[in-house]
């Protein structure tokens, strides 16, 4: 067994002992068969077209009862629920961003140690999870402003894209 297997072990067994929220997401992995590795990209995590997890080696450094990368399974656990078109939305990316930062707020209190991004993330949560697209503009702005620039939601559509397509389609501006 490799380091990696050994680490990411006990990170699936930490999330098991991290309230309802991380045993919801531990028995969603184990229903789905989904498979949990360490991959290099840009972002902290993903999940694939296969259905599996892939989180950043950075957090292979850290100890695995760390809270941020438990709330990253919780996040790609709630990309694998919505689907495709969902999840490649501002609409899912904005419900991943809700369940993962409230996770963290359940396991520590706060939404982020650092009081910037605290107070950047509970503007992110006071949002309501709607199809209003002015809110998720908001949505948009804030999560690119915590996340930085290797992360991507400026190309993704406020909708899923049927939804997306529909709204242009109608002609609703």
């Amino acid at each position: 067994m490799s380091d990696h297997s050994v680490w990411l072990e006990q990170l699936l067994v930490q999330l098991d002992l991290c309230g309802p929220q991380g045993r919801a997401a531990r028995r969603e992995l184990l229903e789905r068969k989904v498979k949990v590795s360490i991959h290099h990209q840009p972002t902290a995590a993903r999940w694939t077209l296969a259905g599996n997890i892939q989180l950043n080696p950075r957090y292979l450094a850290g100890n695995p009862e760390d809270p941020y990368p438990l709330s990253l399974i919780v996040h790609e656990v709630r990309h694998l629920q919505q689907g495709f078109f969902t999840a490649l939305s501002v609409y899912g990316e904005l419900d991943a961003w809700q369940q993962q930062f409230s996770f963290i707020k359940s396991l520590t209190g706060r939404y982020q140690l650092n009081s910037k991004a605290d107070g950047m993330l509970a503007s992110l949560m006071a949002l309501n999870l709607s199809w209003d697209r002015e809110m998720l503009c908001r949505a948009r702005m804030i999560i690119k402003e915590y996340a930085g620039k290797y992360y991507r939601i400026d190309l993704l559509p406020l909708y899923p894209l049927p939804q997306e397509t529909l709204f242009f389609i109608k002609g609703y501006r």
